[in-house]
């Protein structure tokens, strides 16, 4: 039985009862958002350069969304789905299933990011039972990769600082390097190193014995744990042969690269690299209702059909409110925020390129669309990391915060090393506005520079 304790008096007056994970960062209370900015109630104006967690591809606010919402609620907010099917759910899975590569039509909704990577392992796991595989149940991971804090998606997780804690509790999966190409220091090209890391899978699934081996979840425009790391073109399709080699599924985690974000519906999109299941969240709700998805064929699906259905559900699963996000594609297509994403990227892309030059110890820009990463170092010669006593990405964050604008940051090195920052804006970003968060990235930086004593221009 655990002790209680008594909180510090300040403490305990200080600290809401839901944010008692805070020990002691206080943040203003939000009074409204619109586009891409953030008022709260004590009249700061913030910039959300991060969509949050790279969440609200649409923007804030959206007219369109909130009626078609209202009118939602003025008819249903629930409808159990073993009870009955609903409206929004039916055409959210019919529009969906279009933008998606042909054949992932099977669409499976949930609340967010975790519950949708889980749903594909399970989905995954029945699947080879169904067949006859059996012994089929280790999904391979990169390393490092984020798929969720769940303890089923924490196990597909390649993170050492989320995961170390629970590692008893779960069954913690085989890893293989993630494709940080731009890293490495030998005579081999781009597309020969993009091979090597895909190759490594291979070797993983030979080591783990093949039969073995269920799936591989991987992230093709990386997360929060890599800083949007986008591996050499070659690694992709050479993934994809891989997999068909040994009759291993191939899960792409779509749940922050995809809807729309990084100039192409699916991050995958940009490469030749057709997934069997596919995770979504995030900005496929926007942030407007909880909202995530599975995707998958027919031809996974029905053996699962054939011996008794997918064993698997949550409560607000297809919730019809939810559902109704079907108007966030509709703003996607309307406001054509696809190609403004990946024009608007290919702009502030170049601009981080520029402050990189202006800031050596940005090593790296990378990423695709609106998904942008870049990664800071005490030598760019050397990639020596900055002392992680610097604590280089927060401070970073917290410049740009104090200036009126929102980025997002987290160890690159399995959680627990490696400084970076992610810059992702709503994908109605207009070119003025990637202007002024680019402006206040380089003051930001600039004082950086100061403060700890980093290389500049010069």
């Amino acid at each position: 039985m655990l002790k209680s304790q008594t909180p510090a008096p300040d403490t305990e007056t200080r600290l809401p009862s839901h944010l008692f994970y805070l020990s002691s960062l206080r943040r203003p209370l939000v009074d409204r958002a619109e586009g891409i900015y953030i008022w709260t109630q004590d009249g700061r104006r913030f910039i959300d350069g991060s969509s949050g967690p790279m969440v609200a591809n649409i923007g804030h606010s959206n007219r369109n969304v909130l009626d078609a919402m209202k009118r939602q609620m003025d008819r249903a907010t629930f409808a159990y789905r073993l009870h009955f099917e609903n409206e929004p759910a039916e055409d959210l899975a019919r529009e969906l299933a279009g933008k998606l590569p042909e054949g992932l039509d099977r669409i499976f909704f949930v609340s967010g990011g975790s519950e949708a990577t889980e749903s594909c392992v399970k989905l995954a796991r029945q699947w080879a039972v169904a067949t006859g595989q059996a012994s089929r149940w280790k999904v391979i991971t990169r390393f490092p990769s984020y798929h969720g804090g769940t303890l089923g998606a924490l196990a597909v997780t390649g993170d050492d600082a989320l995961a170390e804690t629970f590692a008893p509790m779960m069954q913690v999966m085989p890893t293989v390097p993630a494709p940080a190409a731009w890293r490495d220091r030998d005579n081999l090209s781009m597309e020969q190193r993009g091979v090597r890391y895909a190759d490594m899978l291979e070797e993983k699934i030979l080591a783990e014995g093949p039969q073995s081996v269920l799936a591989f979840i991987m992230e093709p425009v990386g997360g929060a744990a890599t800083a949007a790391l986008v591996a050499p073109d070659s690694y992709y399709p050479r993934i994809r042969e891989i997999c068909d080699r040994y009759g291993i599924l191939l899960i792409h985690d779509e749940v922050m690269s995809g809807a729309g974000r990084t100039g192409k519906f699916l991050g995958g999109d940009h490469f030749d690299c057709k997934p069997d299941i596919v995770a979504l969240s995030k900005g496929l709700g926007s942030g407007y209702a909880p909202l995530g998805a599975l995707a998958a064929s027919m031809q996974l699906v029905q053996p699962l059909l054939a011996s008794g259905g997918f064993q698997h559900g949550h409560t607000y699963a297809g919730n019809p409110l939810a559902c109704a996000g079907l108007a966030v594609l509709g703003e996607m297509d309307r406001l054509d925020l696809i190609s403004n994403a990946a024009g608007m990227g290919d702009l502030l892309m170049a601009e981080l390129k520029g402050l990189a030059k202006r800031f050596p110890f940005i090593a790296d820009v990378r990423g695709k669309g609106l998904l942008l990463g870049a990664e800071m170092v005490a030598d760019p010669d050397m990639l020596r990391p900055i002392a992680p006593a610097k604590k280089a990405t927060q401070r970073l964050l917290d410049l740009a915060y104090e200036r009126g604008l929102i980025i997002y940051g987290r160890k690159v090195k399995g959680g627990v090393d490696g400084d970076n920052f992610m810059v992702a804006p709503p994908m109605i970003v207009t070119k003025e506005q990637v202007g002024e968060i680019v402006a206040i990235i380089g003051d930001s930086l600039q004082v950086l520079t100061g403060e700890l004593d980093l290389p500049v221009e010069g």
